[in-house]
């Protein structure tokens, strides 16, 4: 009798709030069991000790039974700094460059026909129907000295900068030009979409209003179109730069050893060196560096949307 009383009280919770409350509360324990968790774990790690045991960490046997030397060795270490620095420049430049080249795609995807622009779609997903481990060897296959991609860059290069020695090959590979140019390719789409879909939702009738009055067409994308964009560009900004900061797999294939980002650092930290209190420091920090400004727009957004709103 009370388990029927049970099961029938359990229906009549999900009939009323149920589904609801069960819908809302997914996101919240997917981020709890695939984030929170994890990074705690790795916060905790990051205050012990290298260790010669499996896992190779552990912590003091007195109190504050934590240590702080990672911290310290992050500040002190060029290792480090260096690699934030390359990491960010890279992934800056990255940015700035699939804005440049794709903001024109996206515009030019809100202006054809639907069947076009299904079309256009499909060509901009098309390369997550492959894996991404492939596209990166691919590239790697492209920047060799004697693939027809180098060989026609050579080509350019020696018709365009006459000089007495002629370039055989331009050297692309292990370097910073070669991991920018491969992150471009992998997350230009991140850019394209979001873009894409702030500018179809944009009122088109004001860029005519503003040509009827005497615009020229660079006027009214300068005062209207790339204003009211503006959501869809910083959208499009941070799912380039954020996991570009933290890339592993291109700089571990395509960079210079010499030159690494914090992604391979981490790595290496992880498996050679197997430090892994002072890898979960170095990733603590990177979270923490691409998090809190992250943070701090949307709050300063929210704030700002909330005052351009008129009061009730």
């Amino acid at each position: 009798m009370a388990s029927g009383s049970a099961h029938f009280r359990l229906k009549q919770w999900f009939h009323r709030t149920g589904w609801r409350s069960t819908i809302i509360a997914t996101p919240y324990v997917w981020l709890l069991a695939f984030f929170f968790l994890p990074f705690l774990i790795v916060l905790v790690m990051s205050l012990a000790t290298q260790a010669d045991v499996s896992p190779p960490f552990a912590f003091g046997t007195e109190w504050p039974y934590v240590t702080f030397d990672n911290i310290a060795r992050l500040f002190e270490d060029s290792l480090y700094i260096r690699a934030y620095l390359i990491s960010i420049s890279n992934a800056a430049i990255t940015t700035v460059i699939c804005l440049i080249i794709g903001y024109p795609m996206a515009l030019c995807l809100t202006r054809v026909g639907k069947t076009w622009r299904n079309i256009f779609l499909m060509l901009v997903i098309l390369p997550f129907w492959t894996s991404f481990l492939l596209r990166v060897y691919a590239w790697i296959g492209l920047m060799g000295t004697n693939s027809w991609f180098n060989k026609g860059l050579t080509f350019l290069y020696n018709t365009l900068v006459p000089s007495d020695t002629a370039l055989t090959s331009i050297p692309m590979m292990n370097s910073n030009f070669a991991v920018i140019l491969v992150m471009v390719y992998s997350y230009l789409p991140f850019m394209v979409l979001p873009l894409y879909a702030n500018l179809e939702r944009l009122d088109f009738t004001l860029n005519e209003a503003s040509m009827d009055l005497g615009s020229r067409p660079w006027r009214v994308f300068l005062d209207i179109t790339l204003p009211l964009s503006i959501p869809g560009i910083i959208a499009g900004g941070l799912l380039v730069f954020i996991p570009a900061s933290g890339e592993f797999v291109i700089p571990s294939l395509v960079g210079d050893a010499s030159d690494p980002m914090i992604g391979r650092v981490i790595g290496d930290e992880f498996t050679a060196a197997r430090d892994w209190p002072m890898a979960s420091t170095v990733a603590v920090a990177l979270l923490i560096l691409l998090v809190l400004p992250t943070m701090a727009y949307t709050h300063f957004d929210s704030k700002a949307q909330a005052a351009r709103e008129p009061n009730p």
